[in-house]
């Protein structure tokens, strides 16, 4: 690959972009705007809940009491464990939702009728379904304490006014603030749309304009053109992606608890990925209309719906979960939100970046074997 083609494309590209200020407006100005109108005015009915189980006591009442959250809609017991290790490892990983730790003499307290102290720990870095559970759980335990109370008040008549003490602990976000979540989740969404969009234009506006057949005949090969392309639309993503956390940090004070450095790594990542797919679209497209319709489609809309940042993944029918898999946006936002609101490390998050390095890979490998030098 020759730099100095390389460089010149670029220099094209920089240049085409300053002369279009509406381009450059879209690039930077709705960043702004989508933060501003989500950050301020999203917020969410959900279901299966996945629940971790650490029963100590491990006797018929407390099986029962168990069996109030089995037999309920809205939560999926995920399993039985026996440490707070198992269940900070789960939680941490977003695979489980939240975690019930029933202590041991649970059953004697029970049958005694006296206040048995429950540990419920909750996943706070989504709010709105963390608190939406919450309220949930405490439905079954006002249930069942209501229940425990008129079989005492028939039989002994004397009445425990509350049987079951339920005692939450909420992780990550205790104050179960909606923008917690949001924020972080909308770093993806600006970046895959932004990206998608702006680039599916360049290769189409090119063929358009009539400017296509002039770089053909030039010695640019693919390669060099993609990049050269490709460098500019990463600086403006960058720039967006600064905005964002700046944003989030000064105007929204959301925290930022996990690695700076690990948060623009990955991001850079999956910014390469959503270029080499724009540009992909823009290379088949050869239409700036058809070109921005299709980006549309292949990254707005499935990172607003299938990534976890609207609704809940588990919350969706099966066959939508499996489609899930293939939107890179959900890999993101759990890297996102994991750096965000956990803290978590690239020791918990190498799966996801491991899937958005071969998104990258994909999308960019597409581009420039799609693209020849020849007018069809």
């Amino acid at each position: 690959m020759n730099l100095r083609r390389v460089k010149a494309v670029c220099v094209k590209e920089f240049t085409q972009i300053r002369r279009d200020p509406r381009s450059l407006g879209l690039g930077l100005g709705i960043p702004i705007i989508l933060i501003v109108l989500f950050g301020y005015g999203l917020s969410l009915d959900i279901q299966d809940v996945p629940l971790a189980i650490w029963d100590q006591d491990n006797t018929k009442a407390s099986v029962d009491f168990i069996l109030d959250f089995r037999n309920s809609n809205y939560f999926k017991i995920i399993g039985y464990y026996d440490n707070y290790g198992e269940i900070d490892r789960l939680i941490n990983k977003g695979t489980a939702l939240m975690a019930l730790v029933i202590p041991k003499h649970f059953s004697r307290l029970y049958y005694t009728n006296q206040t048995v102290p429950i540990q419920l720990i909750l996943d706070g870095s989504d709010s709105n379904t963390a608190s939406v559970a919450l309220g949930y759980v405490k439905s079954i335990v006002n249930t069942r304490n209501a229940n425990i109370i008129q079989q005492v008040s028939k039989t002994s008549g004397v009445i425990n006014p509350e049987p079951v003490d339920l005692r939450p602990r909420v992780w990550f976000n205790e104050g179960f603030e909606s923008k917690y979540f949001i924020v972080p989740g909308l770093i993806a969404i600006i970046m895959m749309t932004i990206a998608a969009l702006l680039t599916s234009l360049t290769v189409a506006r090119e063929w358009e304009r009539g400017t296509m057949e002039q770089l053909i005949s030039t010695p640019v090969r693919p390669i060099e053109l993609i990049t050269g392309k490709f460098i500019p639309y990463f600086t403006i993503g960058m720039i967006d992606l600064v905005i964002a956390v700046l944003m989030g940090r000064f105007v929204f004070v959301v925290p930022l608890m996990g690695n700076l450095f690990l948060l623009f790594i990955l991001s850079s990542i999956f910014l390469a990925g959503a270029l080499g797919l724009g540009i992909s679209i823009s290379i088949m497209a050869k239409n700036q209309l058809l070109a921005s319709q299709v980006a549309l489609l292949t990254s707005f809309l499935p990172t607003v719906l299938l990534s976890g940042f609207t609704y809940e993944i588990f919350n969706m029918p099966k066959a939508i979960q499996a489609v899930t898999y293939l939107v890179p946006a959900r890999y993101f936002i759990i890297c996102l939100r994991g750096i965000y609101l956990k803290g978590t490390g690239i020791a918990a998050l190498w799966p996801q970046a491991v899937f958005l390095t071969l998104f990258a890979f994909l999308t960019v490998l597409l581009a420039v074997k799609k693209f020849k030098k020849k007018i069809l």
